[in-house]
């Protein structure tokens, strides 16, 4: 509640760790760039509308940009601008980035992200949230920000020994994170995407050592569950009966979706080996995704710089990560959620929701998203207290409109602090 001290500070009078800036190798590099040199590239023919993918004179134009004009050394810098640890959670590697909050009692805040996201996809909301006052905001509602990279993302790399990670794992090592190794007494949470689900078991598992969650979507925990967790329609054909206005819009959200939902639950490893040995591959696999999940207006470019995708599209390279993440849907079907209480609802902490009209489902207006998904079965899971919806912003919610993020997230912690 306002004014309490509760687990706002950590054990002790600094941070427990020494930061560890990160930086990619010459050498990296260097292969990076005699890779891209030797790219063999398909035909690509008949495919400028992009029908069958990513099409190939705007990623030959996006390549040369890498090989002629992006600067890593720059993004890295501009990276390195923020701390960064390197610390071993029981036995997994974990990388992640803070920013100290500004304010008489900031509280911790854990950040998840998702697929194909990157740690870095929150740049644009750690700095108002750690430092309100400086963003014209009250510096009572200041946050500690911990933004980590998912096991086998980006800098929580290699993960050998640990080929069974998921959503509900990474919570585990979450909670141990927060409240094992840096000493919080009781903190914050938020995440997107596969982070959203990160977050929502922690406000399942770990409730009463949260003061709340804050969420992009809101789906049920069990939605890997089951023989058919790759696909949306649960292999059920569309009803005849069903409006062409929606039936249109149902097969466009499959296509959006069901590629990458689909190959990473049933065939990972075998893809992976592609895009492992192929820079442009990798990309292009990533990319298609960037590009049709943000609010773009048909191009990327308004979402994403070149430099923005490829400082992404790096963080992904030089760990070699991309199997390792892809995997992490196959195995959050292969080893499903089980629920730790029966009570409901099932995410006991207080929960905070975004949409954003982007990702409506097909027949349900802007005017009646809310009540759309008040009015589901999903809604019953969470102990909602802020659900807004977003007219503009896609699916990368905290990069494409971080001020929107920003406003709900505090407005879900402003009586949970």
């Amino acid at each position: 509640m306002p004014g309490s001290q509760e687990g706002a500070s950590l054990a002790g009078s600094s941070f427990p760790l020494q930061p560890t800036p990160i930086h990619v190798s010459d050498e990296q590099l260097s292969d990076l760039r005699a890779r891209l040199k030797r790219t063999r590239w398909p035909l690509g023919v008949g495919n400028d509308d992009w029908y069958y993918g990513v099409g190939r004179s705007y990623l030959e134009e996006l390549v040369d940009y890498w090989l002629n004009a992006y600067d890593w050394r720059k993004a890295e810098a501009a990276i390195n601008r923020y701390e960064h640890y390197q610390v071993n959670v029981d036995g997994v590697p974990v990388h992640f980035m803070r920013k100290p909050g500004v304010g008489p009692n900031p509280v911790p805040l854990i950040l998840s992200h998702g697929w194909p996201w990157t740690f870095w996809h929150w740049s644009k909301v750690i700095d108002p949230l750690a430092n309100p006052g400086a963003f014209g905001g009250d510096p009572a509602e200041a946050f500690d920000v911990i933004v980590p990279s998912l096991p086998g993302f980006g800098f929580s790399t290699p993960l050998p020994n640990n080929p069974d990670m998921n959503f509900w794992k990474v919570a585990d090592l979450w909670h141990t994170l927060m409240t094992g190794i840096l000493g919080y007494e009781k903190y914050a949470a938020g995440g997107c995407d596969v982070g959203a689900l990160v977050t929502g078991q922690l406000g399942h598992k770990y409730a009463n050592e949260l003061y709340a969650i804050h969420i992009g979507s809101a789906q049920k925990l069990s939605l890997f569950n089951g023989d058919r967790a790759w696909d949306l329609s649960g292999g059920h054909p569309i009803p005849e009966s069903v409006p062409e206005h929606i039936r249109t819009g149902i097969v466009s959200l499959d296509r959006r979706f069901a590629a990458h939902l689909a190959v990473h639950v049933l065939d990972s490893s075998t893809l992976a080996y592609g895009l492992s040995d192929s820079p442009v591959g990798m990309l292009a696999w990533i990319l298609e995704r960037w590009a049709k999940w943000s609010d773009n207006d048909g191009n990327v470019e308004h979402t994403f710089s070149k430099d923005d995708i490829l400082t992404h599209a790096m963080i992904f390279w030089v760990n070699n990560a991309i199997e390792t993440s892809m995997r992490m849907y196959a195995n959050a079907n292969r080893y499903p959620w089980v629920p730790v209480h029966d009570r409901w609802p099932v995410v006991e902490a207080p929960t905070g929701i975004t949409f954003v009209a982007y990702e409506n489902p097909p027949g349900v207006s802007t005017e009646n998203r809310v009540q759309h998904f008040l009015s589901s079965d999903r809604a019953s899971w969470y102990n909602h207290v802020n659900v807004t919806l977003h007219d503009r912003g896609g699916h990368f919610i905290p990069w494409e409109i971080p001020d929107g993020w920003i406003d709900d997230l505090r407005r879900t912690f402003r009586y949970y602090r």
